[in-house]
């Protein structure tokens, strides 16, 4: 399994401690590729990319609106 942890550095230029998980791209159970594109996430009135750091099965760990912070597993990868 590989976590799909979000970056503390995606906080680095903004001044609130947290985030919205704003949409995720496919759906739970689903099969990605490494560095596809996954999610978003919006930290003040940013968008940021999440990408999948390994190829494999999706679980979802986190639902759409959630409120996330740094370092927050999102979701996990069955490789």
């Amino acid at each position: 399994m590989t976590d799909i942890r979000l970056s503390e550095e995606l906080w680095q230029n903004g001044m609130l401690p947290e985030g919205i998980l704003e949409r995720w791209f496919v759906a739970d159970g689903a099969r990605v590729t490494s560095g596809s594109k996954i999610a978003e996430v919006r930290i003040e009135s940013a968008l940021h990319e999440i990408t999948a750091p390994a190829g494999g099965a999706l679980t979802i760990l986190a639902a759409p609106n959630a409120v996330v912070e740094p370092g927050t597993v999102v979701g996990r990868l069955a490789v």
